[in-house]
């Protein structure tokens, strides 16, 4: 197991509750990530010292959730680390827990949910405290629920999914009791909020390398057909499609989140998409970017895909249809989610267009998404000038603009001022 080194500052504020007669320890996800040997720069404490005691030992302090126990002390950097009195569950409505306070270090170990964030580091010592045998459970490299597993799910269902989050980042098994607690436990995922479910399906794609197993996890556990029914119908390639996205890792990088969102609904109907993503609580923006890939894909499909297995691949006007149809900004992120699609094709035996091929249509097409007219605003006369040629404001107007733009995608070299009041004029177009 590699050797744990919390930040300089953890040490401090130990220290100073130490200094007060109190008992604190590391606990939590850096413990676990450390002994992984991963970085994690959220270092949590655990302590026999109550909110208020804490509240008076340190100057700049953040009532986190006192009433769970839990205070936010900033270091001289001011990064903010939780500081939570030992306590043990009174009780518990499957989502949210009364707590009481005074309990020892092993009765506060207890409540948590799995083995491997039950461990807790002295850092003062070096001491590891682990009652629950997490160390062993990180060498099998196993998710075990603390205690009872159907327990552990009933007290808080979203363990459920944080199990089968954890199991795929990391590359663990779960161990076969908390798999079958986790399987009870989906019927009653409906107590979660779909903020709770949206931030999961975040966390996920953000943190987990390969999501393609999480996604499949849930769909086995029966977790997509509670949470998220539009996706337990999905393709199995279109979480397979997941693991050739790159990861947006811990820092962020919205862009690359976005993309794997969008794989998730890639293909879906419109409305269907959408209706799931609100009722999931996304924002306005990302629905509406994520429903435009979905949507663009469910209509070119098969026509992208016909012609990409095609010889010779697809034409100049093709790309530029396609492009047209999906808007030149999104151009990007949709051949990116197909070049996704089809490096899952191949790698399961099926058929595919080969990496060269999409690569250098991928060059074309974002040359001509920015080079070539695709919208009304790009033809060379407007309304202004059709109505000074002689067409009639109204629904004429933009049926001949609309039909002006369709000649000059086919063929951008009829985008000529004169050659366009031309067309305008021979093709005599009713209302």
């Amino acid at each position: 197991m590699a050797r744990l080194s919390p930040p300089r500052e953890v040490f401090e504020i130990a220290a100073k509750l130490r200094e007060k007669g109190f008992e604190v320890w590391c606990v939590g996800g850096a413990v676990r990530d450390a002994l992984l040997g991963h970085s994690h720069l959220d270092w949590d404490l655990a302590t026999s010292a109550t909110p208020t005691d804490v509240m008076g030992i340190f100057r700049r302090t953040v009532p986190v959730g006192v009433a769970f126990g839990t205070v936010g002390v900033l270091d001289r950097h001011g990064r903010m680390h939780e500081v939570t009195t030992f306590r043990h569950d009174v009780k518990t409505d499957g989502r949210h827990a009364e707590v009481q306070f005074g309990a020892s270090l092993d009765e506060d170990l207890a409540r948590r949910d799995f083995t491997i964030n039950a461990i807790a580091y002295d850092p003062q010592t070096g001491e590891l405290r682990d009652p629950f045998r997490g160390r062993r459970d990180l060498e099998l490299r196993v998710i075990r629920a603390v205690g009872d597993a159907d327990q552990r799910m009933q007290e808080d269902r979203l363990r459920a999914l944080r199990a089968l989050r954890f199991a795929s980042r990391f590359g663990f098994d779960i161990d076969p009791a908390t798999w079958k607690a986790i399987c009870n436990s989906a019927p009653h995922l409906t107590r979660l909020s779909a903020e709770r479910v949206k931030q999961e399906i975040e966390k996920t794609v953000e943190q987990v390398a390969k999501p393609s197993a999480a996604f499949e996890r849930w769909r086995a556990s029966g977790a997509l057909r509670v949470l998220v029914p539009l996706l337990e119908v999905a393709p199995g390639e279109r979480f397979a499609a997941l693991d050739f996205l790159p990861v947006p890792g811990l820092s962020g990088r919205p862009q690359r989140r976005l993309l794997r969102l969008a794989m998730l609904f890639f293909g879906d109907p419109r409305r269907a998409a959408e209706t799931m993503l609100r009722a999931l609580k996304f924002s306005n923006a990302d629905t509406s970017w994520i429903v435009r890939l979905a949507d663009a894909r469910a209509r070119l499909g098969a026509a992208v895909d016909a012609a990409m297995l095609r010889d010779g691949g697809a034409t100049d006007a093709e790309l530029r249809r396609w492009a047209a149809d999906v808007g030149r900004t999104a151009v990007p992120s949709f051949w990116r989610l197909n070049a996704a699609l089809w490096g899952a094709r191949r790698s399961s035996g099926g058929t595919a267009p080969t990496t060269s091929r999409v690569s250098s249509t991928h060059r074309r097409l974002v040359k001509i998404a920015y080079r070539d007219p695709l919208e009304i605003g790009d033809l060379q006369v407007d309304g202004e000038d059709l109505v000074a040629a002689g067409i009639a404001k109204g629904p004429l107007l933009g049926a001949t603009l609309r039909k002006l733009l369709e000649l000059v995608i086919e063929d951008p070299t009829e985008n000529r001022r004169a050659r366009l009041l031309q067309l305008a004029c021979e093709l005599q177009l009713t209302p």
